[in-house]
């Protein structure tokens, strides 16, 4: 069925309720092809053309001739458009010509690795290189092949975390590849952002600083989907410069972008249908009429929950062809839905952002976007898996009942006119730089000269290391004192902290049914929580918080549970200052103390409550950065005497604005919290903090200091465009408020925000 029949025949059911608020027609783009500035050689020229490539697209020409001419790279395009060509054949063009030479291939997922290695032994092997000579080495690979792959492979295809855990550490192992190393590939560089960016910069320079010792000087060849500053992330990625490639050459096969917006179904709260429910009527329908269909999630609940829901809706012979994605599931379960979606096995998957990235998984003719991913960039990387070989698609974005999605549904022309995001990291925060400066220490005593590869802050974290007896100086090197083992098996590169949780099935014998992260254990398994795993619904008996395990047991429950939490907030240190009349702007250090109190139960499909329940869990504090803005006084003194709430208006200032900054940097809404008062302690007034919610910063808060009057009008354009009378979660409310969105006051918000974008 073509995009236009399926639109016309939803738009007939009658449970279509006018929720298509808006179609964007992205159309058929022609290829752009260019020259090479000189021949490839004959052996590779003759593989390609017999695979069918005879032609380059224009940015593959630039990125092939930049690279070959020496340059770092970084190829900034959109899904689909030939980026695995922009470094494969360079590399492979220097290892045919030059028998020593080594390149080292990074992606963020094995899934990703195993898609690239099958990609490249059909096209360059055995003719140009040998099955031996191009491997993978991750956890997956067998302990008795590691020492052939270190011998004898020309290519290592491989991830951030066994560079960092298996190479790094063990890098006299690997002295011929690091030796001859000439291309470093960083795969989907715009997944390396935040946390997890931060820390595979840190991994980057521990490589560079070893490659330096051992003579070789690799070039870094970089590919991303679009963001706004790809030439600067990759520079702070890698820490070397480089020319970007970012216009992009390849044909495109033409879209509709469908804008869904679930219905009202309470005029007076403007309260809307839910978007699990009208995500779950989408997949199905496109299923029932053979559409192979990806469904996209933000949390690995909710891909749980639309999984439950289609099953149900769907005869058992369709049900059986589709399942849910995510991360946390077995590798082998993983390796299952890919090749069973990749063969048509499958109809249809409903995942998290798993499958967000450029594993290969065939033809498919429509996405579903459960929620605003929470960038530009992600949202047209999400809606790229379909249509990408050059056919007519569609993608469906489903809103959620927040105000960024709201934003979007009333603006559409801001999404569809809005530049891409920047993607942020912070390779100095503290937190992060310290352990790596203890891992390099391990790999090679530190010395003064290694300022050139970890920055400004490189001392003051060397000397902190010293002070706190994790380093020792002989004659101006630094090496690990005596007491510290193996420190990279402490840092956990995709998470602030080096802690999981597992959980435990008692049925099955106490068996790992999964894990899970630290910083979001007390959130997801914590007693009397219901935990959703492929689909099934597991109750937390226990969480033992000492040993890091939670035991579950199989549950049929017609609830599910969601935390509830307060924090507070003091501040350390004032960094930067903005005077705008009135009101001061500032961005410093804080110090956050998270509480988790308590969680609500409630049904599935209908929201309802039906139960809250206390709970004794420990605080987590962490310092980081924040922003934080007072109010002009004369509006302080409007809502004041106007009777409204002003504790309540700047309580819903505080929610809107945090919903609203991912319009402005490369983020979701869980990466930062905030804080509200009429009097803080500190400041000796009313007060709005935003901060990122890891510790140390990753650069959200500082991002939002300097687009702080975009932030204030976005915001006020979102609250006084929503046409509930008293505040509802398409505007002010949050559903993670610990407060259970009270007290709130819209009148209050738009006098206050008002008067902000007077200052």
């Amino acid at each position: 069925m073509k995009p236009d029949d399926f639109l016309n025949y939803i738009t007939s059911l009658s449970d279509y309720e006018q929720q298509i608020v808006h179609i964007q027609y992205i159309p058929r783009r022609s290829a752009r092809s260019g020259q090479l500035e000189k021949p490839l050689t004959p052996s590779l020229k003759t593989i390609l053309e017999s695979s069918g490539i005879a032609s380059f697209y224009s940015h593959q020409v630039d990125a092939i001739n930049l690279a070959r001419n020496g340059s770092n790279v970084m190829v900034a395009t959109a899904s689909a458009s030939g980026k695995t060509l922009c470094y494969n054949v360079p590399v492979l063009d220097t290892l045919i010509n030059d028998r020593i030479s080594r390149a080292l291939y990074l992606f963020p997922m094995k899934a990703l690795a195993q898609d690239q290695l099958r990609g490249l032994t059909e096209m360059a092997c055995p003719e140009l290189l040998s099955y031996t000579e191009c491997s993978t080495f991750d956890g997956d690979t067998p302990q008795p092949e590691r020492a052939g792959i270190r011998k004898h492979a020309r290519i290592i295809i491989t991830n951030p975390d066994m560079l960092h855990l298996g190479i790094l550490p063990n890098h006299k192992y690997w002295t011929m590849m690091l030796q001859n190393l000439k291309y470093v590939v960083v795969d989907e560089a715009h997944v390396y952002r935040g946390v997890f960016g931060s820390h595979v910069a840190n991994v980057l320079r521990r490589l560079r600083r070893l490659c330096t010792y051992y003579g070789s000087a690799p070039q870094f060849i970089c590919s991303s989907a679009t963001i706004a500053n790809p030439g600067e992330h990759a520079e702070k990625l890698a820490g070397v410069p480089f020319e970007v490639v970012d216009d992009d050459g390849a044909p495109y096969g033409g879209k509709r972008f469908v804008f869904w917006n679930p219905p009202v179904i309470d005029e007076a709260k403007s309260t809307r249908r839910r978007s699990n429910s009208e995500t779950t009527f989408l997949f199905t329908e496109l299923i029932r009429h053979n559409i192979r269909s990806l469904v996209f999630t933000r949390t690995r609940k909710l891909t749980e929950l639309i999984y439950v829901y289609s099953c149900d809706k769907l005869i058992p012979s369709l049900a059986d062809r589709i399942k849910p994605y995510r991360a946390g599931y077995l590798p082998e379960d993983r390796r299952k839905i890919e090749k069973a979606l990749f063969t048509g096995e499958l109809l249809g998957v409903i995942a998290t952002n798993a499958l967000e990235l450029g594993i290969d998984i065939g033809n498919l003719d429509a996405t579903v976007l459960n929620g605003y991913p929470g960038s530009i960039s992600s949202t047209w990387q999400q809606a790229g898996r379909s249509g990408r070989r050059n056919a007519d698609s569609l993608s469906f974005f489903v809103a959620l009942d927040n105000p960024l999605d709201q934003f979007f549904m009333n603006n559409p022309d801001s999404f569809f006119g809005k530049p891409f995001e920047n993607a942020l990291i912070n390779a100095e925060n503290m937190n992060i730089l310290k352990p790596h400066l203890l891992c390099a220490a391990w790999e090679k005593p530190l010395s003064d000269r290694d300022n050139i590869y970890f920055g400004d802050s490189y001392k003051e974290a060397l000397t902190e290391l010293e002070e706190e007896g994790m380093v020792r100086n002989r004659n101006s090197r630094w090496h690990v004192s005596p007491r510290i083992t193996h420190p990279a098996q402490h840092v956990n590169i995709r998470s602030a902290s080096d802690r999981n949780y597992s959980i435990l099935d008692e049925s099955q014998g106490y068996t790992l049914l999964e894990t899970v992260e630290s910083g979001t254990a007390f959130f997801q398994i914590h007693e009397g929580a219901i935990y959703l795993h492929q689909g099934d619904a597991y109750f937390i008996k226990t969480l033992d918080i000492e040993k890091g395990v939670a035991i579950a047991e199989p549950a049929k429950v017609p609830y599910y549970t969601q935390t509830k939490e307060i924090t507070e907030l003091k501040v350390l240190n004032v960094v930067r200052e903005t005077q705008y009349k009135d009101v001061t702007v500032s961005f410093g250090l804080v110090d956050v103390t998270n509480m988790v109190i308590g969680y609500r139960k409630k049904m599935q499909y209908t929201e309802e409550v039906i139960g809250d329940e206390l709970l004794d869990l420990p605080p987590m504090r962490f310092y980081t950065e924040a922003v934080w803005f007072d109010l002009p006084q004369a509006a302080v003194d409007s809502v004041i005497k106007g009777g409204l709430d002003f504790a309540g208006g700047l309580h819903a200032t505080e929610h809107a604005a945090i919903a609203l900054l991912p319009l402005f940097a490369l983020c979701d809404r869980n990466d930062i919290g905030g804080v509200s008062t009429p009097f803080h302690p500190d400041t000796g007034k009313a007060q709005v903090f935003i901060y990122d919610a890891y510790p140390g910063g990753i650069g959200i808060a500082r991002k939002g200091f300097d687009v702080i009057t975009q932030l204030w009008a976005a915001t006020s354009k979102a609250i006084e465009e929503c046409p509930c009378l008293d505040g509802c979660p398409s505007c002010i409310q949050s559903p993670k408020c610990g407060n259970n969105n009270e007290p709130l006051d819209k009148k209050a918000a738009i006098i206050l925000l008002r008067a902000l974008l007077t200052q």
